[in-house]
């Protein structure tokens, strides 16, 4: 609001210092004093890249594909990672022209289907089984690729005890390398959820990426507990943040967590993926989606 000539120098002053107090965190002016200030928050003068969009593990479970784009439409989700084995079906078994029809019906919404959760896993140390689940993830690229979506989620589980444990994180990038090739080839990303006793620990994370060494083999991040072992959030996050593809999102209220940490993180290396909610059930979920919309744009200061 413009100040009137009539007013006096008092009040001018106070206006003045009223303004020069908002700052940077109200109007993204990113003012500093003495030497350089952290990265400011997300305003509106400099708005968040981050898109919402939500896990169907576990809230979506059970919904089908018209009521998923439908929920999350209302809820003003952008996207959606759809889980297997879940009630909307979109499984390899599908047909070409079932395929189809989930892509014609995502691209016809304003919600983009923006991945698959598979299962799949490739520590096992029988080779049997490891060359099973990379084929079995290759059918689910060609799953992704078919109905429209950019990427596949892959996950470690554990660190068979039997094995060292730089011989299993090897196994696991090498695996993820190969993979990263055949999705390339057919568009489909591959993120690798940071999940698993032990592989959930971002130092072998690490180590996995680097043995991966592929433009196509990310993370998704996953905001587990263990984020903040060892040498705490912030150096675990800088080892992967020029990795990070996608990020899962739990409860955003639960204070253990430094959530607004993270979302200032990712603002700050300018991340423009999905950050995806995922949530427990609820009897009432395009509420609870609303509040988890709102609270995670709090966290960033977009209100």
């Amino acid at each position: 609001m413009q100040i009137e000539p009539a007013k006096t120098a008092r009040a001018t002053r106070r206006d003045f210092l009223r303004t020069t107090a908002l700052g940077a965190g109200a109007l993204g002016l990113g003012a500093q004093t003495g030497s350089a200030a952290e990265p400011s928050p997300a305003t509106f003068a400099h708005p968040s890249k981050i898109r919402l969009g939500l896990v169907t593990y576990n809230l979506a479970k059970d919904w089908d594909v018209p009521t998923i784009i439908k929920n999350c439409a209302d809820a003003r989700f952008e996207g959606v990672e759809l889980r297997t084995t879940h009630a909307h079906g979109v499984e390899v078994a599908l047909s070409k022209p079932q395929r189809l029809e989930v892509a014609r019906r995502f691209k016809e919404s304003n919600v983009a289907l923006m991945g698959l959760g598979s299962a799949f896993d490739f520590h096992s140390p029988d080779p049997a089984k490891l060359r099973k689940d990379i084929e079995a993830t290759k059918e689910y690229i060609i799953l992704a690729h078919d109905v429209g979506a950019p990427g596949v989620k892959v996950r470690p589980n554990a660190l068979p005890r039997e094995v060292a444990r730089e011989k299993t994180l090897e196994q696991i990038g090498r695996s993820l390398r190969e993979l990263g090739e055949f999705g390339e080839a057919h568009g489909v990303q591959i993120r690798l959820e940071v999940h698993g006793d032990q592989t959930s620990l971002l130092p072998n994370i690490k180590t996995i990426m680097d043995t991966a060494d592929h433009r196509n083999v990310g993370v998704c991040w996953n905001s587990n507990q263990t984020d903040l072992a060892g040498e705490g959030f912030d150096r675990n996050f800088d080892r992967v943040k020029d990795k990070i593809f996608t990020v899962h999102m739990r409860d955003l209220y639960l204070d253990e967590y430094p959530f607004r940490k993270m979302l200032g993180r990712l603002n700050e290396i300018g991340f423009g993926g999905f950050c995806l909610a995922e949530i427990p059930e609820s009897q009432d979920p395009v509420r609870v989606m609303r509040y988890f919309r709102g609270l995670f744009l709090a966290y960033q200061n977009l209100l």
